[in-house]
């Protein structure tokens, strides 16, 4: 070191550096937290399944490709269908309705395919399945020719609900 102290000043001026650049990085690093939004750090719920479609076995269904619409006897079913949208509110589909003529009777009888497009909608919660809707409504649009005496447009009710349970008069 010379007599001047020219050493001790440096030193002491890279200490100051050093010091002034440690609380600029913590004063940025402060500052940046403050930036993000609270809500980026807080869990957000997720969002509500869409809804599924019950079959004839009471198991929920998404996008099936087949669907029996006769669950009694069988001769009623949506085949090769195509979903264009699966949403909160609706789905669509294409496919094909295979529908037995019944003639001369249902078991002699032959399926015959009708072009049809499927939509279903009106969900509405399911009993007994927290937190799950099911759609409620199907519509059949025939694309071509309805099974007669089928309208070309068609509305049917999809929730069956066990009729109430009988109980004993006194």
């Amino acid at each position: 070191m010379d007599v001047s102290g020219h050493d001790r000043n440096a030193r002491g001026q890279r200490a100051r550096t050093r010091t002034r650049t440690g609380i600029l990085l913590s004063a940025a690093a402060a500052l940046a937290a403050a930036a993000i939004p609270v809500s980026a750090s807080q869990p957000t719920a997720a969002p509500a399944p869409d809804p599924v479609v019950v079959d004839c076995f009471s198991k929920p269904q998404t996008r099936p490709e087949e669907y029996l619409l006769a669950c009694g006897d069988g001769n009623n079913r949506l085949v090769d269908l195509h979903w264009t949208t699966w949403g909160p509110q609706t789905a669509t589909a294409t496919g094909t309705d295979m529908v037995n003529d019944c003639r001369p009777y249902c078991a002699a009888g032959r399926f015959r395919p009708y072009p049809v497009t499927v939509t279903l909608s009106h969900p509405q919660p399911w009993p007994d399945h927290p937190g799950t809707q099911r759609f409620s409504t199907i519509r059949l649009l025939y694309t071509d020719t309805a099974p007669s005496p089928v309208p070309k447009d068609v509305t049917y009710k999809l929730v069956y609900e066990p009729p109430p349970t009988p109980t004993p008069t006194p």
